[in-house]
């Protein structure tokens, strides 16, 4: 069982995010939302510039309230951290110290191991315009970077938390790969209705005088089966083909779909049909 399967009990033991100075409300929404998409719950506030609670943020966080509504606010970093027992600061650029530096997937897999044994953790988000102090830097355990474009690392904050946050989330799923759904499962379709699409598709081509010259109809068919076999068609698909070479041949715009059916007049029987037709009379 994975550690998202209970996400209130994964929340619970998971990161607190933590902003350090955080100016605008919509930006403290924003990082809420993403939160919440990847199942975190913990936020804390250091010194936010206008102050809390927010209307902006919460208008921002787009229903994200369970988060809003839990914020705490310290007045110093030291005090939000004081009960965490491993922090990582996130930072764009390369600092001075001997802190490990890790990228977002190996520490999203730091903090799951650190959870799994009980240690409560946390990551530390600078302000909106240059990031964390050295100081502050000094008071984690490690740094995580994201492998941003060096002439253009500035991370929005919100963007930064959930690129974060998603690292958390798949860090606690039994296939790092997996999705919430899948595509539709299909049968492969045999390759006797794949031939008969493609003895279907000749007919009304012949009829049409596609193969033209002559004496290249050969490699022409060969062309077509080549690009029909390469995709694989499962039953539905080839169904589909059919019908749509069969509205192709049936009708046209000087006898639309609706002005009768298609026995009504020899002239909407598929083309070879009517090709077969008029052999006969010949």
């Amino acid at each position: 069982m994975s550690a998202v399967d209970h996400p209130e009990d994964a929340s619970a033991a998971a990161p607190a995010i933590i902003l350090v100075e955080p100016q605008l409300g919509e930006n403290i929404g924003m990082v809420a939302r993403a939160m919440a998409n990847f199942g975190l719950a913990e936020l804390r506030l250091v010194n936010p510039r206008d102050g809390w609670p927010s209307e902006k943020a919460r208008a921002a966080a787009s229903r994200a309230d369970h988060v809003i509504d839990a914020v705490t606010v310290f007045g110093d970093l030291a005090s939000a951290v004081a009960d965490l027992n491993f922090v990582f600061a996130t930072t764009a650029r390369e600092r001075d110290g001997f802190k490990p530096v890790r990228g977002p997937v190996e520490a999203g897999r730091a903090l799951r191991a650190r959870q799994m044994a009980g240690l409560r953790t946390g990551i530390l988000f600078g302000r909106e315009r240059f990031g964390l102090y050295n100081d502050e830097v000094g008071l984690a355990d490690e740094i995580v970077t994201f492998p941003v474009d060096p002439g253009f690392s500035s991370l929005n904050i919100a963007q930064a938390v959930l690129l974060m946050s998603y690292e958390w989330m798949k860090s606690g799923l039994e296939d790092e790969t997996a999705t919430n759904f899948s595509s539709p499962e299909m049968k492969p379709a045999s390759k006797e209705e794949l031939h008969g699409l493609f003895a279907y598709l000749e007919g009304a081509l012949e009829a049409r005088g596609y193969f033209r010259p002559a004496p290249k109809k050969p490699k022409m068919v060969d062309n077509l089966r080549a690009v029909l076999t390469r995709a694989g068609f499962a039953e539905p698909e080839l169904k589909v083909l059919r019908g749509i070479i069969s509205s192709l041949d049936r009708f046209s715009p000087a006898m639309p779909r609706g002005d009768g059916s298609p026995g009504d007049d020899p002239r909407r029987l598929p083309a070879a049909a009517r090709k077969r037709q008029a052999d006969k009379e010949d």
